[in-house]
């Protein structure tokens, strides 16, 4: 399947939205309509620290987002790269979707002089760890939260 894979904009909401519902449903969650549209307006400020690709098919259809943001840590001298949301319609799963998506953010990462790129995914989420231990490499560390 051909994909490409460019930043959104402001058209893109109509496509994002379902995608993005489709993410929260996947993991059992949800968030109020205002942190919906804080999220849209983050992704669409240039000046802001959250960024986005979306993923076309051929008739360009969105089948695909994810999202992404650069932080500061204490054990570089520059900034990481975190991909924080990352969903591809499950009908084009396997396409080759998700993958363009995760290289668009190593290139940007890269762009941006970053020295990692990394994520989160749920333990159980075994078609997407299928890609993720072919592009990326598992660490050791356990996500705590309060």
């Amino acid at each position: 399947m051909f994909v490409q894979v460019r930043p959104l904009t402001a058209e893109d909401h109509d496509a994002w939205l379902p995608l993005w519902r489709g993410y929260l449903d996947f993991y059992k969650a949800s968030v109020s309509g205002t942190v919906t549209a804080t999220t849209w307006r983050r992704i669409l400020d240039p000046a802001g620290p959250i960024h986005a690709f979306g993923a076309f098919d051929e008739a360009g259809r969105m089948v695909g987002f994810v999202h992404y943001l650069f932080h500061p840590v204490t054990w570089s001298a520059v900034e990481r790269c975190y991909l924080e949301d990352l969903f591809v319609d499950p009908a084009t799963r396997g396409t080759g979707a998700g993958r363009a998506l995760i290289e668009a953010v190593y290139k940007a990462a890269d762009d941006a002089g970053a020295d990692q790129v990394y994520w989160l995914t749920a333990e159980d989420n075994a078609t997407a760890r299928r890609l993720y231990d072919r592009i990326g490499r598992l660490t050791r560390f356990l996500k705590y939260q309060r």
